[in-house]
Formats: C-alpha cells, sequence, structure tokens
C-alpha cells in the first residue's frame, strides 16, 4: 500500500505556516509543519511527498535548504514562496529543484495545484520527459527574438537593460514579454522560466 504523500511546509512565520496548514487540510492534502529549515532537515523526511519553503528565514534560507537537500541525496519536489518578486533567485531555486515559484500573497488555488504538480512529478519521476516534450512543443513557436527577450529574463534581467543590449525600446521588450506568455500559454513568469530551464533552451549561470 502505497504511504500517504506529506507536504513539508518549511516557514517561520506562525501565521503562513498556520493558513498553509488549514488550507492544505481543506484540499485533502497532509501538511507536516515545520518552523525552519533546519527542524525539517532534522525530522529525516521519507522519500513521499514534496516540500514548501519560504526563501527568506531567518536561520537557514529556501535556496540554502534546496542545496542542502541536493547534497543530502533528499529528493523531494519543492515549490519556494518569497514576499519579493526576484527572478535571478527563482532560477537559482529552480536550478536546485524547485518546480515552482509563488509570490505572496498568494492566490488559493494557484499554490494548491503547484503542490498537487509537485506530488505527481513525485509519484511519477518518469514523468519527467513528458514534460520536458511538452515545455518544447510550447516554446517551438516563438521568433528569434522573443528568445532573446527570453534569454535575458532568464538572466534576471531588467526590460530596459534588455532593451538596450538588444537596441530595441522598453515598450518592444514589453510587447515581446506579452507574447512569450501568449504564445507559450504561462500563467506567470516562475511558469515561463520553468519551461526555459528544462528545456534548456536558454543558457543560464
Amino acid at each position: 500500500m502505497m504511504k500517504e504523500q506529506i507536504v513539508h511546509i518549511i516557514e517561520d512565520d506562525c501565521a503562513v505556516r498556520e493558513s498553509l496548514d488549514l488550507l492544505l487540510r481543506s484540499a485533502g492534502l497532509a501538511p507536516r509543519l515545520h518552523a525552519s529549515a533546519r527542524e525539517f532537515l532534522e525530522c529525516k523526511a521519507e522519500p513521499n511527498g514534496c516540500v514548501v519553503t519560504d526563501i527568506r528565514m531567518a536561520d537557514m534560507s529556501g535556496i540554502e535548504l534546496l542545496a542542502e537537500m541536493k547534497t543530502r541525496r533528499i529528493l523531494l519536489p519543492a515549490v519556494v514562496m518569497t514576499a519579493f518578486a526576484d527572478v535571478p533567485l527563482a532560477v537559482k531555486a529552480m536550478k536546485l529543484g524547485a518546480i515552482d515559484f509563488i509570490e505572496k500573497p498568494f492566490d488559493d488555488e494557484l499554490m494548491v495545484g503547484s503542490i498537487r504538480a509537485a506530488l505527481a512529478r513525485n509519484a511519477d519521476p518518469g514523468g519527467l520527459d513528458a514534460q520536458v516534450g511538452a515545455a518544447r512543443r510550447r516554446l517551438a513557436g516563438l521568433t528569434a527574438r522573443e528568445r532573446d527577450v527570453l534569454h535575458g529574463l532568464v538572466k534576471g534581467k531588467l526590460n530596459k537593460t534588455i532593451a538596450f543590449e538588444l537596441g530595441i525600446s522598453v515598450r518592444t521588450v514589453e510587447t515581446h514579454r506579452a507574447n512569450l506568455m501568449t504564445k507559450t500559454q504561462s500563467e506567470s513568469l516562475s511558469e515561463l522560466i520553468r519551461l526555459s530551464l528544462l528545456t534548456e533552451e536558454t543558457e543560464v549561470g
């Protein structure tokens, strides 16, 4: 019999922890709360379920936690949360194994959907190949200039920086960004970045 998949909530803000606990229980999921990254690491989590962690925590940051999980081979997919829109951090988190990057205050349905996707990935690791194939198809229709803009976004560059480097106006960059979201059917910048990282369509560093 398959063990119940646990959603490990790692958040040093008690109010956010309790809010997520209530949300996930109401969605039929099984949360386990941790007040710090070190507390989670000490619990020796079983390899089923997923992790939901804040990026900015006093004891150990979410990025440091993901790196430590990778070192210890704790192969749980992770969803990271932040109160700040920080694309470079998003890229770093996803390269360390995060499957989504959600800004606070988060939409309840978006959060639950992201967690269910993480649980599904853990239950069927082989499904990653299908996800890569789907991502490639979603990126296939991009123009060369749209790919240039995507490259800049994944690097965490501002619109004005991308515009300067490409010799185009900021308004044109904004238009290309809108086209990227529409053509790839991405609902958020983090989803667009994840598509790019999945397919290695852009060079990230």
